[in-house]
């Protein structure tokens, strides 16, 4: 028995649609069991969420109703408790770009530079590119001492008129 080339195109061609709607058939039921399960989790997520996003917004407001009235400063001591650094750049002389390299340097709270000694202020002014003696005549320790202790008024009383000078 022999097929012509017409024949066998057609036993090839009813081979290949025989196979692809046994293929679609056969898994048809499976499939929606998949994507029906996977959206009953979805939602189930969804609504653990938001049960968890609203217990959490009710111990907020729980919080708020327990703790007291903000005051003067506490913006500052939440800032620097937040990034572990105070803002050198309150002390007059201290730009943005000199307190980058003192962060840089390891130097992040008032008390540290405070606490600087003759030997370390000589390596800052010239890690910092600033002239001999530029961090005793600007009084960068007084300052930083006055800043730590939140004695921000006198702070201000001592050195603003600086800020005007420069």
């Amino acid at each position: 028995m022999t097929f012509t080339l017409n024949e066998i195109a057609l036993l090839l061609i009813a081979l290949l649609v025989g196979l692809v709607l046994g293929l679609m058939l056969s898994g048809r039921g499976k499939y929606k069991r998949y994507w029906r399960d996977e959206q009953l989790a979805h939602r189930q997520a969804i609504q653990d969420r938001e049960t968890r996003l609203a217990a959490a917004q009710d111990r907020i407001a729980e919080l708020e109703q327990q703790s007291g009235p903000i005051g003067p400063g506490t913006a500052e001591a939440v800032a620097g408790a937040v990034h572990g650094r105070d803002d050198l750049s309150r002390i007059q002389g201290i730009t943005p770009q000199d307190e980058v390299a003192l962060n840089e340097a390891g130097y992040h709270r008032y008390r540290q530079i405070a606490a600087i000694g003759s030997e370390q202020e000589a390596a800052l002014e010239t890690r910092l590119g600033l002239k001999r003696g530029v961090i005793a005549r600007e009084d960068w320790r007084k300052q930083a001492r006055l800043l730590d202790a939140r004695r921000d008024d006198e702070h201000a009383r001592l050195y603003a008129h600086r800020a005007h000078q420069a």
